[in-house]
């Protein structure tokens, strides 16, 4: 599926799509907790709509269980220049919904669904901020850049990883970066190669009570603004990626030469896409070698 031109995007007119941990695992246990870390966030939201009138922010709850759309600024675009009175409103209703939505995705984490995982739902709110973001493509061929911010604290969930690296490659198809606020205690490393895939910014703040600088110093400027600019690199990236039978990430591992799919041990068959690795294979070709190194009489 072809991307849209980026010359037709404009060039300081941003959609960014947000995507919000809200994990109960982690927030539970964090060193900055949600209660804390919720203000800076709408601080920031709301900054980045007063840069541009023409600026469109999106918001994706993503939970333990599910994932969810709890705020569009497009909805407020109605509502006058008075910024004095659509913040307020804008924040309500963003809190109204998030907050019906932990309440949701509580229920679904005490029918225990998914016992046993504690990572959040990154590979279902990336392919809601992709499909969002084509749905933008094809509105006209006038739009805003579009972009992700992912504010994650959740480990990664190895159990993902395929899904996650499927949203990943159709981001950089569309040249749409991902950037990675990663409030966690150690690197995210699915978070690392999506934004050095992606060409976007990944940071992992040092001083988590500052998370607002952080957040308008990095990731308030649109896309055009950041060739201007000197931005955090990653020092190192974690390519490492996750086994397809047991879901563990792996150093070194068997690769099926059909499908790509990558498993820690040897297996006679393919479970991705039924290849087999049989031993008659390996017996084949050795056989062969030795023909080859037979010298001729």
């Amino acid at each position: 599926m072809a991307s849209a031109p980026s010359k037709l995007y404009a060039d300081d007119v941003s959609l960014l799509m947000v995507l919000l941990d809200t994990n109960p695992f982690f927030w539970s246990s964090s060193n900055l907790p949600f209660s804390k870390f919720l203000p800076h966030v709408l601080t920031f939201l709301n900054s980045i709509l007063l840069l541009n009138q023409l600026n469109q922010v999106v918001v994706i709850a993503t939970g333990y269980n599910s994932c969810s759309y709890i705020y569009d600024s497009s909805s407020d675009s109605n509502q006058g220049s008075d910024h004095g009175r659509i913040m307020p409103a804008r924040c309500s209703n963003l809190l109204q919904k998030l907050e019906e939505f932990v309440i949701k995705d509580e229920q679904l984490f005490k029918e225990g669904s998914r016992e046993g995982i504690s990572s959040s739902l990154l590979s279902g709110s990336l392919s809601m901020a992709l499909c969002y973001i084509q749905r933008v493509f094809r509105s006209g061929p006038l739009h805003p850049q579009p972009r992700i911010l992912c504010l994650q604290g959740s480990s990664d969930g190895p159990e993902q990883y395929v899904a996650i690296m499927n949203s990943i490659f159709s981001a950089q198809r569309s040249m749409v970066p991902i950037d990675s606020c990663y409030m966690g205690s150690s690197n995210s490393a699915f978070l690392q190669q999506a934004s050095y895939i992606t060409g976007g910014v990944y940071l992992k703040p040092q001083q988590p009570n500052g998370l607002f600088q952080y957040l308008s110093t990095v990731f308030a400027t649109d896309l055009h603004s950041r060739a201007f600019l000197q931005l955090p690199k990653s020092l190192g990236v974690d390519f490492r990626a996750s086994c397809f039978c047991h879901k563990k990430t792996i150093d070194m591992g068997y690769i099926c030469s059909v499908c790509l799919s990558i498993f820690c041990k040897h297996h006679k068959k393919c479970s991705t896409c039924g290849s087999v690795f049989g031993q008659a294979q390996l017996d084949a070709s050795s056989t062969s070698n030795r023909k080859r190194k037979t010298p001729e009489t």
